[in-house]
């Protein structure tokens, strides 16, 4: 069997879990989610789909965003959940010690986004949070990290892993590139209202940074959107939207606005990708629906 996910802290978690009560003996296929939605992805019946869209190819399916819920029958469990690690973990829950609550409470928190000021401006005092900061999904070089989080959190208590020599390096370049990033954001931000509209798409080498410093840079802000080429990929545009997790008053559900722009994501935050040439077309129109900062939920019957 192969775990298929995506390269976030949610996914490695899920990995994790997985290893623990599956019989996996391929390694992790570490995919983004829009290769899976555009039909790109290897899926066969011998993999577990995890934090990832639905693929009716798989032989069983774990998720927890909105946009991703189906209406017909599939091996596995889907729900409206902090992470899909709570939703691997609840699916499994007979089959576990209590050696992982820490790690799932961590994936949900990180997730969800409950985080308090302190422990988005000073990562590096709050281990869970710093170590989900050294995964970037930059490209597959980065196999080998991923898969030696996925042992080492199997195995290994969190002081244990922490102290791994490329764990150290890793946190240590993430708190050097987080200055760096908040340079950037300095200076590619602006608060159009209450959104704020970051657009990297003139610069190279853009770290991963804190994808929550934006929120404590504009407290005025209820939103915030990202603009950046993918990377490897200059003729493709992502674009990243999050509600603010201090001010919180955005009522767009991100994942169902962003399902319109060939991505999705959960109520709160969401990605897509698509061609550069339908920038100009797509950025103004996401900026406006924001902007009017209406709910684009359907009505309950």
């Amino acid at each position: 069997m192969r775990i298929v996910t995506r390269p976030d802290f949610d996914g490695v978690v899920c990995a994790v879990l997985l290893h623990a009560v599956e019989k996996i003996d391929k390694p992790v296929k570490w995919i983004q989610p829009s290769k899976v939605q555009a039909g790109l992805a290897n899926i066969n019946g011998d993999d577990i789909l995890a934090n990832l869209p639905y693929d009716d190819r798989c032989g069983m399916w774990f998720d927890h965003h909105y946009t991703n819920r189906i209406d017909h029958p599939f091996k596995g469990a889907f729900r409206i959940a902090p992470s899909a690690a709570r939703v691997v973990y609840e699916y499994y829950q007979t089959r576990f010690s209590n050696k992982f609550n820490k790690l799932v409470d961590a994936a949900d928190k990180i997730d969800s986004a409950d985080l308090t000021r302190d422990e988005v401006l000073k990562p590096e005092k709050h281990p869970y949070i710093l170590l989900s900061m050294t995964l970037t999904d930059i490209g597959n070089r980065h196999d080998p990290y991923w898969d030696r989080l996925v042992r080492l959190l199997g195995r290994e208590p969190l002081k244990n892993v922490i102290n791994d020599p490329e764990v150290v390096r890793r946190c240590r370049r993430v708190v050097e590139e987080i200055k760096t990033y908040r340079e950037l954001l300095e200076k590619h931000s602006r608060l159009d209202s209450h959104v704020t509209i970051t657009d990297f798409r003139g610069v190279e080498n853009v770290p991963e940074g804190n994808r929550f410093l934006v929120y404590s840079m504009f407290p005025e802000a209820v939103v915030s959107m990202r603009i950046k080429y993918a990377d490897g990929e200059p003729d493709t545009v992502r674009v990243s939207v999050g509600h603010s997790i201090f001010n919180r008053n955005c009522q767009v559900n991100v994942g169902l606005m962003l399902a319109d722009f060939n991505g999705g994501g959960h109520k709160a935050a969401g990605g897509c990708s698509f061609p550069a040439d339908r920038a100009d077309e797509f950025i103004p129109k996401m900026i406006e629906i924001l902007l009017e900062n209406r709910s684009n939920e359907p009505d309950p019957e």
